[in-house]
């Protein structure tokens, strides 16, 4: 992948001892190990690569493709990822996993290099914390998303992020009030995802447990409340593709339950997952396909 700035490069495992091991007796080289599968290392990558461009040549960035580099990955022990190593005088002396915000990143690479005078340690925090909530770190995502809005409280795709991490861990109200606060007309779609998430939360309050509802599908498999229901769980759990299927199921044998109310929860679950989301379009195709 080519680079704007010789301080960033790849490397592979017969180049690494030299661009990595050797230069690290005379610069800190921190070493990115990520894969194209992994969507937190495509959001914690623009990341380091500003952190290591405000630098200026006092800090080097080495990526490491561990698809194809499964020698490196082995060597050093690479567990989950991304992974970050930070190698000085030939040996690794610090590191982190998963994404981070900016300001955990710089603090971890003070004692090995001097603070750049031009660094923007709130830059790419709603990128970490959207890396950070898909990875299921709320508390992270939280903090993260608490730092943005201190410095902008308007943000609506920061505020909207934050309510879902209230609403996933249980907050609904106070997740609910976030929403109220944001007033801006382009983020509609968002918005729409975010308050379906809340509605399923609340309505997995009321229902029966999940034992209960697939022993009456046992019995019965044509009862269409417990088939709704067990839906309503399983999105509430965030299980998508599961509740797709039997929303889908139940649409194809009963569209008109509940007045529609199949039909109505595919189209929330697409607002809530996004139009670019790989299940949005396999679903929009089955629905178009089950409606004509």
């Amino acid at each position: 992948m080519n680079q704007a700035t010789p301080y960033i490069f790849d490397v592979s495992t017969r180049e690494f001892d030299q661009l990595v091991l050797e230069n690290s007796f005379h610069k800190p080289v921190l070493v990115d190990f990520w894969a194209e599968w992994c969507a937190p290392c495509k959001a914690l990558m623009p990341l380091l690569a500003q952190i290591a461009e405000s630098y200026q040549g006092e800090l080097l960035l080495a990526k490491v493709n561990c698809d194809i580099e499964a020698e490196l990955t082995q060597r050093f022990g690479i567990r989950s990822l991304p992974t970050v190593v930070l190698f000085k005088n030939g040996q690794p002396v610090d590191g982190f996993a998963g994404a981070q915000p900016e300001s955990a990143i710089r603090e971890m690479l003070a004692p090995h290099v001097a603070e750049p005078l031009n660094g923007d340690p709130d830059a790419d925090l709603f990128a970490i914390a959207t890396a950070l909530h898909a990875d299921g770190q709320l508390e992270q995502a939280e903090a993260a998303l608490k730092q943005l809005l201190g410095e902008e409280p308007s943000h609506a795709d920061g505020l909207i992020l934050f309510a879902r991490c209230l609403a996933e861990r249980g907050e609904l109200d106070d997740a609910s009030a976030v929403l109220d606060s944001v007033k801006s007309d382009e983020h509609k779609q968002a918005l729409a995802g975010a308050r379906a998430q809340l509605t399923f939360l609340r309505q997995q309050r009321d229902l029966p447990d999940v034992a209960s509802l697939q022993a009456r599908l046992a019995a019965n498999p044509q009862d269409a409340e417990a088939s709704y229901q067990l839906c309503v769980h399983q999105l509430a759990a965030q299980a998508y593709a599961e509740a797709l299927t039997g929303l889908l199921q139940l649409f194809a044998q009963q569209r008109d339950y509940q007045g529609g109310l199949p039909h109505k929860t595919l189209l929330q679950v697409f607002d809530l997952l996004g139009n670019a989301h790989p299940l949005v379009s396999e679903y929009r195709r089955k629905l178009y396909q089950a409606l004509y």
